[in-house]
């Protein structure tokens, strides 16, 4: 639980620093390519989230397998598109000491991971072993 809420604290709080200084920053081709990878991520992420629904928790649960939208090709795209929007932000921003959090926040959510798919597995059993063969993380 407490990953999550530090998760969304910092893509909030990054999201506002981005809207607020983003007539400020020195438009390279670099760092239009990290905005346009916090802009997508950022967008994704939350189609993402929309699309999981009533499905979301902050704890591993099995409520209904979701396989269609983002998920139908990317088992985790919260995950994703929340690490796409950070680093595209280090990019823009030039904080390379921000790659850090980046650098923990990635294996928690590769422990994150496996157990949603532990549980995930036990409660759909084969129905979920097909849905991951034929999706990305």
């Amino acid at each position: 639980m407490r990953a999550n809420v530090i998760t969304l604290v910092v893509i909030v709080g990054m999201t506002v620093w981005l809207a607020m200084h983003v007539g400020s920053v020195a438009w390279t081709p670099v760092k239009m390519v990290g905005g346009v990878m916090a802009a997508a991520g950022v967008v994704l992420l939350l189609v993402a989230r929309m699309q999981l629904g009533a499905s979301f928790s902050v704890a591993a649960k099995a409520k209904k397998l979701v396989t269609t939208g983002l998920y139908a090709k990317i088992r985790n795209p919260i995950y994703v598109f929340s690490a796409m929007f950070l680093v595209g932000l280090v990019i823009v921003s030039e904080r390379w000491l921000l790659l850090v959090p980046i650098a923990v926040l990635v294996p928690v959510q590769m422990v994150r991971v496996r157990k949603e798919e532990a549980v995930l597995e036990a409660a759909f059993g084969e129905e979920y072993v097909r849905y991951k063969a034929g999706t990305w993380f």
